[in-house]
């Protein structure tokens, strides 16, 4: 029986806060992921890096502030080497996990590009918040070097950058070509490294994607049957922490984006998991999303809970 494609978005809660709590978290992350390939699905999954770049950014900055031979790190650096430690993480536990189950199906990770516009008006009002906090000179000069930061009150200054829309998936085409040999593939991690094409040559861009925006981008590209995005709740709510709060099985296109005119979606958190079942199911009409927890992922693939957005 020919396999069904999915592609799965992870949450912070599938890796973790720091190293030591990600090697923990994969474990029981491959145990879900392997559930939902036994249920005939090759898996393509991305996954979150906030946490982890940021780690990464601050140790790259402290090092060159102690040792100042050492050249500073651009963020699409720092998005590229999270990408493969997060990739090995998933990657070893899922092989180990397939392995204890009998399964011989690969899992290979893809150090994976995405382009953005260069003009996107998020180059012009950074929000993503990165890196240690600084004191005001330490602040000044990194606005003398073009970059943007914010005063948190009481705690200093901290870094923001861009958070671009992603264009279009450099290596899409290895992606697929795993994928419809049957492997298990980690691409796109942390949303992709951005990247701004310039003729031939791909030029990092300081900024980060959002990896609910590529996790719909992806799936649309792979035309992939089913988009399962993990996260925190159980399942969508509506009026979401209120004493009227209220869960929902299943929403259409035209639902979903009344829900989002109402206001009822957090713009930091269900907001863009939204919009990215939007942007999937645009381009893939009989496909399905899926959101819920880790914890419920098989569970909610059989039906019996989280939230179902379709087209129609």
């Amino acid at each position: 029986m020919k396999k069904r494609k999915a592609v799965v978005s992870l949450g912070h809660d599938a890796l973790g806060y720091t190293t030591t709590e990600q090697w923990d978290a994969v474990k029981k992350t491959a145990k879900a992921l392997a559930d939902l390939a036994q249920t005939n699905y090759q898996l393509t999954i991305t996954h979150s890096n906030g946490p982890q770049v940021s780690m990464i950014h601050k140790a790259m900055t402290e090092l060159r502030r102690v040792n100042p031979d050492y050249t500073p790190v651009p963020m699409c650096v720092c998005s590229a080497m999270s990408q493969g430690y997060v990739g090995y993480d998933i990657q070893n536990s899922l092989r180990s996990e397939f392995l204890s189950r009998g399964i011989s199906t690969p899992v290979s990770t893809i150090l994976t590009m995405v382009t953005v516009d260069p003009y996107d008006e998020a180059f012009y009002e950074p929000n993503k918040i990165i890196g240690r906090y600084m004191t005001k000179e330490e602040a000044d000069a990194e606005i003398q070097k073009g970059n943007y930061v914010l005063e948190v009150p009481e705690k200093g200054f901290r870094r923001i950058v861009a958070a671009p829309k992603p264009l279009d998936i450099v290596e899409i085409d290895t992606i697929r070509t795993l994928a419809e040999a049957g492997q298990a593939v980690i691409a796109c991690g942390g949303g992709g490294i951005p990247v701004i094409e310039q003729q031939h040559i791909l030029k990092g861009a300081s900024a980060v994607i959002e990896k609910d925006a590529i996790a719909g981008r992806l799936a649309a590209d792979l035309q992939a049957d089913l988009l399962i995005i993990l996260t925190g709740v159980e399942q969508v709510y509506k009026q979401f922490g209120s004493e009227h709060q209220e869960g929902i099985a299943s929403m259409n296109l035209q639902e979903a984006r009344q829900y989002i005119a109402e206001g009822q979606f957090g713009e930091g958190d269900m907001l863009p998991k939204i919009e990215a079942a939007i942007t999937y199911l645009e381009k893939v009409p009989d496909g399905k999303v899926l959101i819920t927890s880790i914890s419920h992922a098989l569970a909610a693939v059989k039906g019996k809970t989280g939230t179902v957005i379709t087209s129609q």
